[in-house]
């Protein structure tokens, strides 16, 4: 018999909540693999086995710290596969009076909770996840009824109210706020990638009962060795390892791309931040520590706190405003299916290869690999944005909803019209071949725009701006490139239009 049953879902792994801080034999925590959330999209199996690889070893450890568990395996055999079948049948069997449980990061499991405890007949009780800096409604009440909202105003709001890299007269450290334009460098082999530090770590059994149990998934398992972290331990490890060797060169390199390289001199730590084995408190104190004592450079530094203190936390308050329905958002109407070789991998452009390729086999690429690669083509091409959401949410190890789909709605496909950015992300093949040495092993040519070797960004860059200037032609952001493409000749833009269309009739040959 117990009391309260408590609810741990599968992304709360915190040993720091409060929840935890005493023992008590009234109280009964509830953690579940079920279909239900393998299923409703399709995920990458390292997803699958390192989320439920990560939540056996937190259960195991409640249980040492003196903790009642009540887990539910995915064989289990009452493992009724639905989130609220399974509370039902947990509160019965313990006839407890209450149901606690933390605030979930997605719309869909916190409706369903919230509409769950409104029929049961027992008291219910929502907490907050104590991991964000932020609530989830912050960030709205910070724009109020603006209709665009700019990134730079809430992170420098969030860096003042935390007094994170600031001085004591108020002003920001080196007296600037941003450094972007100084991590814009391309990598070419110097300094050398650090090795990786990650243990490996063997779920060969679990990934065989996964498969046992009918949950389907694509890429590579890797369930024999498998380098994402199991626990806070691992976490803090990596994090250890991220501070003191690559944060000084993550600044000038966050850009970079290179077929030599698939971490380059990124944390890796999004994993372990969104599943909250670390809080974003501890990374981003431990980051401004390094600059404070000359370890890494304040360029660095303030490019990675404003991935977490600033990014990270207004996509979440974009996500929490605009949700429900935001995920069906397509100012461009575009409808084109995701080609197959986005479950492949084999294209013959060499960057998306590259970047596709190594999502497949790694569940992990950088943001620049997501957004100025995979996400670029994918805005450039037409594709339909709901299932580029889906594919994302689906691939990414990191990829859960609150962050994910404003990541690729808004910042990556613009089909939010501008909610969340100020400009479409795109570029023709220029840009990629500056950043990275992808073009130099590739059959397409970025100064190509018409024939055979006609890189396909570059084409379907210019052909995207022309289509779309009805809705985009106002935008100052992109007046530059309007009057280079009004200073051809019609016939050069004929010849552009005419390649796009050939294009964008034959994705799957690409």
């Amino acid at each position: 018999m117990a009391t309260t049953i408590r609810l741990v879902l599968g992304d709360q792994l915190s040993a720091g909540h409060s929840w935890f801080r005493e023992t008590s034999p009234d109280v009964v925590y509830v953690m579940m693999e079920i279909r239900q959330e393998t299923d409703y999209v399709l995920h990458h199996a390292q997803k699958i086995l390192a989320i439920f690889a990560a939540m056996r070893r937190f259960a195991e450890q409640l249980r040492e710290g003196g903790h009642r568990v009540h887990y539910l395996a995915i064989d289990a055999p009452a493992n009724q596969q639905s989130l609220c079948g399974n509370l039902d049948a947990v509160i019965a069997h313990y006839g407890a009076s209450r149901l606690e449980y933390q605030a979930p990061d997605e719309w869909r499991l916190d409706e369903q909770l919230r509409a769950y405890a409104q029929t049961l007949p027992v008291a219910s009780l929502m907490v907050d996840s104590e991991h964000f800096y932020t609530t989830r409604h912050e960030a709205q009440q910070h724009f109020g009824k603006r209709r665009h909202w700019l990134m730079e105003s809430f992170y420098r709001s969030m860096r003042r109210k935390h007094h994170v890299l600031m001085e004591a007269d108020g002003k920001p450290a080196g007296d600037r706020w941003n450094y972007d334009h100084e991590n814009r460098q391309a990598w070419r082999g110097e300094p050398r990638e650090p090795d990786d530090p990650r243990p490996c770590h063997d779920h060969s059994e679990l990934w065989r009962t996964i498969e046992q149990c009918g949950v389907r998934s694509f890429g590579a398992p890797q369930a024999s060795a498998c380098r994402w972290p199991l626990d806070r331990g691992d976490a803090l490890l990596q994090l250890d390892f991220f501070m003191e060797r690559v944060l000084p060169y993550f600044g000038d390199y966050q850009d970079a791309m290179s077929t030599q390289a698939t971490r380059l001199f990124h944390s890796l730590l999004s994993f372990a931040l969104n599943t909250k084995m670390l809080s974003p408190r501890e990374v981003v104190e431990r980051a401004e520590q390094c600059w404070r004592d000359g370890a890494a450079p304040l360029a660095a530094v303030e490019g990675f706190i404003r991935q977490i203190m600033g990014w990270r936390e207004y996509v979440r308050g974009v996500y929490w405003a605009r949700m429900p329905g935001y995920d069906r958002s397509n100012v461009f109407g575009h409808r084109a299916d995701l080609p197959g070789w986005f479950w492949t991998g084999r294209t013959r452009m060499a960057c998306m290869a590259h970047a596709i390729g190594q999502s497949l086999q790694e569940a992990h690429a950088h943001h620049i690999q997501r957004l100025m690669v995979i996400g670029n083509f994918a805005l450039l091409a037409g594709l339909d944005p709901w299932q580029v959401h889906q594919w994302y949410l689906g691939v990414y190890i990191d990829a859960f909803e609150w962050v994910e789909l404003p990541n690729t709605v808004g910042m990556s496909q613009f089909a939010d019209g501008g909610l969340l950015a100020t400009k479409p992300y795109v570029s023709g093949g220029a840009y990629i071949q500056r950043m990275s040495d992808y073009c130099t092993r590739c059959p397409y040519s970025p100064k190509q725009r018409t024939g055979p070797r006609a890189c396909p960004y570059s084409v379907l860059y210019w052909d995207f701006l022309d289509r779309q200037r009805h809705l985009l032609g106002d935008n100052p952001r992109l007046a530059l490139a309007y009057r280079q493409w009004d200073r051809m000749d019609a016939e050069a833009q004929r010849a552009l239009s005419s390649t796009a269309l050939a294009i964008r009739s034959n994705l799957e040959k690409l």
